[in-house]
């Protein structure tokens, strides 16, 4: 069986496409760079890192977009008869007053290792664009359209346009045509496909929180009319059917259902194996109960489809509820490489899993400067929206240890380095070496709430001006300890049992 989620951790909006025996997924990156991670598998089981679609940190230049802002819902497809992979993409600018100023964008590359093309623009309409290719050899964005206008549902319609790539532009405007499998309400995530003799639109409806849902629906049209599929939605975390069309709340935690582990189960995109089988990729998320608070984010998880007679996707076995673990493809074991736990920056350049909000890591980071070790460049706060010298990974389990060794000697209270468990530029707890004023070099603690800050004056411990540090972090579910050893190895707590769930 594989366990789900395939991708734990930070894995949202997942699109997956097929060439040949290889199997490739990107998710959303937001705020992030390097952007649009994409990931390889040859079985759907085991997957590796692969590549990032978007690795020039000034196209686009994410600098200063708020927190959750940025890269959106990535489509990734390949089209067989240009041999060429495209990515279609959304820049999320604000989201002030309600209004979604998004640019949609499409890069082609051979190989989703790149190099990939200049970034083409789309449109503004609407966000979670996507690309259809037909057989004929024509091709087709679709999106949702947001609704910004009073007495007009929201959040609007999902709308199509066709796409010339000669001119590398869409002809004419985008036109509505779906507007949703249920009245779950909070349409989004469209995807386009063809199976047999029907196009089919694929989208969530009922927001991205506990009412997440896929809904399906279908024509011979390209343009439409859909028909609803009769057993809307064909995946959910909540089977309960309500009419929610006029509430804008996308969380809709009063949706939680205890009966499953994985929550929010929607966004998804399926592929057609040649072995007959199909499988659909969605994001889930496991929350901390009773907060309802997901620590490690929206994951991507693997459900096991099947084709009906009569021409309707559903989940393999009964009903439509989300499935903690899917049996496996026909398809050969093929494991492959893991990321690994530990680096000890002895190569040349960066891993792939290091990024940075905002910027280019290699902007601050250096691997060549100390060989063996990684230095630093020290800018902005950890709160800026600007130039942040934050080198992250993942965090991809709430049980675990992160430990970290540092060198560091401050000249000023204004210098800081250390391990920092970050969620976003306004919430985050950061365990630092600085300079006190009074009493020379110290290790400090500062936790950032929904902005507030709280400073730990009490917790402050008087260390060494030189040598090594080893900070250390340690999760145990909600409950995060942090911990620091000089160079004899002994660990001491310095705080223990933060929240961790509140990250």
């Amino acid at each position: 069986m594989i366990k789900n989620p395939i991708l734990p951790g930070f894995h949202a909006d997942p699109c997956i496409c097929r060439k040949g025996d290889d199997y490739y997924l990107a998710v959303s990156s937001f705020e992030w760079f390097p952007g649009i991670p994409i990931y390889h598998s040859l079985d759907l089981n085991h997957w590796e890192l692969y590549a990032h679609a978007l690795q020039n940190a000034d196209n686009p230049d994410l600098k200063k977009l708020p927190s959750a802002k940025g890269i959106w819902a990535p489509c990734l497809t390949y089209c067989a008869q240009d041999d060429l992979f495209y990515v279609v993409y959304g820049v999320m600018n604000s989201m002030s007053a309600r209004y979604f100023d998004v640019d949609n964008f499409l890069i082609t590359a051979k190989d989703p290792r790149g190099p990939w093309s200049e970034p083409v623009y789309l449109h503004s309409a609407g966000f979670d664009a996507s690309l259809f290719h037909d057989i004929d050899g024509r091709k087709y964005v679709v999106a949702l359209q947001w609704e910004t206008r009073a007495d007009f549902e929201k959040p609007g319609p999902i709308c199509i346009a066709e796409y010339d790539p000669k001119a590398k532009q869409i002809i004419g405007l985008p036109k509505p045509f779906w507007r949703g499998g249920t009245n779950r309400g909070c349409i989004e995530a469209p995807h386009l496909t063809r199976h047999g003799d029907y196009y089919y639109i694929m989208c969530a409806e009922g927001g991205t929180g506990y009412y997440h849902s896929v809904t399906m629906g279908r024509s011979k049209c390209v343009w439409g009319p859909y028909e609803r599929d009769p057993q809307n939605p064909i995946l959910t975390s909540n089977p309960v059917e309500a009419n929610e069309r006029a509430d804008w709340d996308h969380l809709k935690p009063r949706y939680f259902n205890p009966k499953v582990r994985l929550q929010k189960a929607g966004h998804a995109s399926y592929v057609d194996l040649p072995t007959g089988e199909t499988y659909l990729v969605c994001h889930t998320s496991r929350p901390f109960v009773p907060e309802l608070r997901c620590t490690l984010g929206r994951e991507t998880s693997l459900q096991r489809m099947r084709w009906t007679a009569d021409g309707w996707l559903r989940l393999e076995g009964e009903g439509n509820l989300v499935q903690d673990a899917v049996k496996e493809s026909a398809l050969p074991d093929c494991p492959l490489p893991r990321l690994p736990a530990r680096d000890d920056f002895e190569g040349s350049t960066l891993l792939p899993y290091w990024y940075a909000p905002r910027i280019d890591p290699k902007s601050f980071a250096s691997l060549s400067a100390r060989p063996g070790w990684l230095r630093l460049r020290g800018q902005e706060a950890g709160t800026s929206l600007n130039k942040v010298s934050i080198l992250a990974r993942k965090l991809t389990a709430v049980y675990g240890q992160i430990t970290v060794k540092m060198e560091f000697e401050p000249q000023s209270w204004l210098q800081t380095a250390g391990l920092i468990i970050y969620y976003d530029n306004m919430n985050f707890v950061y365990l630092h070496k600085t300079l006190d004023e009074k009493s020379g070099p110290v290790l400090a603690l500062l936790q950032l709430e929904n902005g507030v800050k709280t400073e730990f004056s009490t917790l402050r411990q008087s260390v060494p001006e030189k040598g090594a540090l080893l900070l250390r972090a340690v999760l145990k579910g909600r409950s995060l300890t942090f911990a620091y050893a000089l160079e004899d190895g002994v660990f001491h707590d310095i705080a223990k049992n933060f929240d961790l769930s509140k990250l």
